[in-house]
């Protein structure tokens, strides 16, 4: 049979920390939810458990368990990234600002305001 999934132990000092993300309620919300999963199974609480209570699958437990205890308190925050990559260097956009900013007559343009 497979070993239970459990986060490693925790000194006084990581069950405070922990306690204090949880109870401050100020940072991300994917923050207070790690921090209530890994507390929880420090706690000595099953998997299934914690998933009922956190209104999310085992899986994703088992994922936050893992990453805690391969990472530590840098896994309780997100990483947000991706999305598609910029198209235009930062010279190339302070160009378009600049002709964005500038009436039309500055470029030989017979109109009197930018409009449609």
């Amino acid at each position: 049979m497979a070993e239970r999934v459990r986060v490693r132990e925790i000194d006084d000092d990581e069950g405070r920390r922990l306690l204090r993300i949880i109870r401050r309620g100020t940072g991300s919300v994917v923050t207070w939810r790690r921090a209530q999963m890994v507390l929880l199974s420090a706690q000595g609480m099953p998997v299934a458990k914690i998933a009922e209570v956190s209104f999310t699958s085992y899986d994703r437990v088992r994922d936050v368990i893992h990453n805690f205890n391969t990472d530590g308190f840098g896994s309780l925050y997100p990483k947000y990234k991706g999305g598609r990559p910029k198209t235009f260097t930062l010279p190339e956009r302070r160009e378009i600002k600049k002709i964005a900013k500038s009436k039309p007559t500055e470029h030989d343009l017979p109109f009197s305001t930018p409009g449609a």
